[in-house]
Formats: structure tokens, sequence, C-alpha cells
């Protein structure tokens, strides 16, 4: 079922797109895969301007910086022209086989200059769908694309980023290539149709069944610190390693709006090394292993808006690369909104990390809900000594959370390999103002060990009520509490002798950071 006929480039100039990115970050992307690059390095590496605070081009920083960077997101437009799939051979029967109409609606829609390659009312089966430039795939409210529940329709293997690491493996269910100009819109529903007997045991783990990921993802883990080069690491049949939903890869000018997304595999929308994407409107419903709502991974210029999002993982997570290949490659993701979202179940509200060996700066999430017994955290950083990365210049605010189950803000520097690793991972200049919560075990969780870095944290204007065990604040740096009330009484950035006390006696009021 996939589709041979794809090119691997498009009339996206690599000139254009490397302009688009920033001529620093976007350096990278013209060099021959398995290249080491480290055009970013410096940048990246470049202190914060006073207090904390990011300076952009213009002389901006913090909040102010948004205006320029909405300036800079704007959706494409499509020509007024409809290539409906039934006019390809497309039955809605839920049984047949379209992805030869998805083929050839696509084509047609891209020969003709662009336009909306449009899904009516039914459900439609179909393997992966490979958009081109210029092109709207458009699902009519009342229509389904269902996708396809055998691996073998995914294949031949494309270049696809997986966990963070380059590789070339099953198609995503719908990718685009080097494109510019590329969106899904619409009110219909796009089904993966995973479920515990497809794609979803490929996961593994303890007392899991055969077939599952943990040898591939341990070879390509190999091959990635090895610097064997990307064409090289072949991740087809037999290697169990999920495909993503959307993956637009190394594009400009990118539209998600509107769908409901159900049944993933794995991530959902995943924009890779792409400038200039919107995600609006978007409703997510799949709670699969690793079911991430919207993962933007090196990307610049990113909105996200009134989505809802209840997912098996993370509802947003931002990362920009894992390990070697994460430092190969060197882009960060940068001037990332997130505004008017409501996240119901997931690991995070909002994640940076843990695939963040390229960094992370300009992060702003506002007028967001968040609410669920089984969302663990509101604002959650996850980061460790083999990925390292400096992740900066993040601010929340006037977000309103009703319960979730460990952390307001989490900021963990022992997440899984914790501090068995050489690179120093940095979380620094964070704020939050008037937020509010109702329920949670802890206020702020925050762990540095000696050899890393969380400082200048500050917490403006906001009340968290029902805190089970006070905050955690071991070698945080420069922790600012301004007009912040825990369970009603006022705190403050209290330093306490390191082993002070234990979590279990921690009382609500309780603030406690580890000297350093």
């Amino acid at each position: 079922m996939s589709d041979p006929d794809v090119p691997m480039t498009s009339p996206l100039s690599r000139r254009d797109f490397v302009r688009s990115l920033g001529v620093g970050a976007g350096a990278a992307l013209v060099l021959p895969l398995g290249t080491a690059c480290s055009s970013f390095a410096s940048a990246a590496s470049a202190p914060s301007a006073a207090n904390g605070a990011s300076a952009s081009a213009s002389g901006a920083t913090g909040w102010d910086m948004v205006p320029r960077i909405l300036a800079r997101i704007v959706p494409p437009t499509f020509p007024d022209r409809d290539f409906p799939i039934t006019d390809h051979g497309a039955v809605g029967d839920g049984r047949t086989d379209n992805t030869a109409a998805f083929r050839a609606a696509v084509r047609a829609c891209a020969a003709a200059g662009g336009g909306r390659v449009v899904v009516p009312t039914g459900r439609f089966l179909t393997g992966p769908i490979h958009l081109r430039g210029n092109v709207n795939l458009h699902v009519q409210r009342g229509a389904t694309i269902a996708f396809s529940q055998d691996p073998a329709d995914y294949l031949p293997a494309v270049f696809t980023r997986w966990e963070g690491m380059e590789m070339m493996g099953y198609s995503p269910l719908i990718y685009a290539w080097e494109q510019e100009n590329v969106a899904v819109t619409g009110e219909g529903t796009l089904d993966g149709q995973a479920d515990d007997t497809h794609w979803w045991p490929w996961k593994g783990g303890r007392n899991a069944p055969l077939p599952n990921q943990i040898e591939a993802r341990n070879r390509l883990f190999e091959m990635v610190e090895a610097g064997v080069p990307v064409e090289q690491r072949q991740f087809g049949e037999g290697s169990y390693l999920r495909p993503q939903f959307i993956q637009p890869y190394r594009c400009r000018n990118v539209l998600i709006e509107g769908v409901t997304i159900v049944n993933s595999p794995m991530w959902e929308i995943h924009p890779v090394l792409c400038s200039n994407v919107t995600v609006r409107g978007v409703r997510i419903d799949t709670h699969g292993p690793n079911n991430d709502g919207c993962d933007p991974e090196s990307c610049r210029d990113v909105l996200i808006e009134n989505c809802l999002f209840d997912t098996g993982d993370d509802c947003i997570a931002i990362k920009s690369g894992r390990n070697a290949d994460g430092r190969r490659i060197n882009v960060p993701s940068e001037n990332i909104i997130v505004r008017g979202c409501r996240m119901k179940e997931g690991h995070g509200g909002v994640t940076i990390g843990s695939e963040i060996s390229g960094h992370v700066r300009n992060v702003f999430v506002e007028d967001c809900e968040m609410d669920s017994p089984v969302l663990d955290r509101a604002l959650r950083f996850k980061n460790n000594a083999l990925r390292g990365g400096i992740l900066e210049n993040v601010y929340m605010r006037n977000v309103r959370v009703g319960q979730v189950a460990d952390a307001v803000l989490s900021v963990d520097l022992y997440y899984e390999e914790g501090q068995q690793g050489p690179f120093v991972p940095v979380v620094r200049n964070v704020e939050m103002r008037n937020v509010t919560s109702h329920k949670s075990k802890y206020g702020l969780y925050m762990r540095a060990y000696e050899r890393s870095e969380i400082s200048d944290v500050r917490i403006i204007d906001s009340r968290f009520d029902g805190v089970e065990r006070g905050n955690v604040t071991e070698g945080v740096r420069g922790l600012v509490m301004d007009g912040v009330r825990i369970n009603g009484q006022l705190a403050s950035a209290t330093s306490h002798e390191a082993g002070a006390k234990s979590d279990a006696d921690l009382l609500p009021s309780d603030v406690r950071t580890t000297p350093r």
C-alpha cells in the first residue's frame, strides 16, 4: 500500500528552507546524511541575557517576543480546487483498500498546482498517505480515514526520526518529506486502528510477549552512538518500531486543523525540522503506549492552540533529538506558543524532553486548562546526563489546573539514566505566573544533581491548594516565589540544609532547597 512514486525531493528550495529555520540552526540540514555538524553549538551554549531572559534579534524578551513570533506563523492557503478521492475510485465501506485512490488524488492535486484532496462521508481504509506541496488533505465531517493494520503496507522504509533518532523505518501514517504548504484539515476522524493486538504490543516491556521493539531499539541506540550513517540504519520488517501518525519532515508552512485523532500506533502529531507550523482545534483521544499528542521536534515558530489532549503519554512534548543524534543535527526547538488548550489524561500537560539534546528555547504557554486524576504534571521537564542540552526561557501564565497526580511544576534531571553520562543538562529561566491548582501531591518538584543546573525559576502570583507534600527543590539556584500561596499559606524560597527533611516529612507549606 505504500507510495513508491512520492519523490524524496521537492520544489522547496534547500536554500529557502535553511533560511526559514535561521542561518545557524539550519546549516546542519544541507549536509549529507550522517555528517556531524555543530553550527548551533556556540549559540546554544551562550549565556542568556540578564536575569535569565532571552533576547530576540529585535531586542524583545519574555512575553514581549510573542507578537513577533505570531507574526511569522501564517497558516498556508490553498487554491480553490477540490479533488475528491471518490473521483479516483475510493469506496467508503471500511473494507476496500483505497491506497491507490488517495495516491492518485494527491498526485492530481499537486500536478494542478494544489488544492484540497477531499475525503467525503464514509470510512475509507488505506495505507500511508504521502502528501506533496500545496496539498490540503481535507477530511469532511462524517468521514473517517482508517489506516491499515498490516505493517507491510508501511514499507518500503522512509527517512524518519524515531524517539529522537534518525533512521529508515516504517512510513508514518500521514507523511510529508521536504514539502512546502501541506495541511490536514476538516472535522472528520483519523483512525490509526492500533489496539491491544495491532501496533501497541510492539512496545514490549517486562513480561511482554514477542515480537516487540526492544532488540531493534537497542540496536538503533548503538548505531546512533557509533555514528552509523542514517541510510544504513534500516529498521523495516522485523524491527517492530512503531510509526508515528502525522509526520511532516523538513517541511515549511504546515497546518493541522480540526481533525480528531484516535488509536495511534505511537506519537500523534510529530513535525520534525519544520518551520511555520500551526496545530489548531485538533481533538486527540488515544491511550496506547507512547501516545504523545503533539511533539514538535527541532522546529521553529510553532503555534498549538484550542486543542483537546486526552492521551496515553505526554499531551504536548517538545523535543530536539536524542543523545548523539540530537547533538549531530544540533537544531533546537524554539519559538513555540501553546494557548487555549485543554489537557485531560497524560503524563504531562506541556513537557520538554526527554529527547532534547539539541536544546529548546522560547516556549510560551497560556490560557490552558488541565484537569484529571491521571494527568501527572502540568509543566514538566525531563532530561539526564546522556541527553544533555540547554532548556531555557519557558513561560507559563494564566493556566488553571483542577488536579494533577504528581506536581504542578516538575523538573526531573534524574530521568531514566540520570547522572550516568558526560553531558550536562541545564534548565534555566522558567517562569510561572497566575497558575492555580486545586489538588496535587507536590506544588514544585525539582531535583538537580551536582553537575547539572536548575536556575532562575520564578513562581509569581500563583496559588496551589490541596498540596499533600509541599515542594521539593533540591539543587535549585535562584528560586523566586512572589505572591505564592500553598494551601492558603504564603510561601517563600527558604533554604534549608541538605537532607533536613525527607519527602515523607514535608508539610504542605514547606519549601526545601539544597544549597549548591
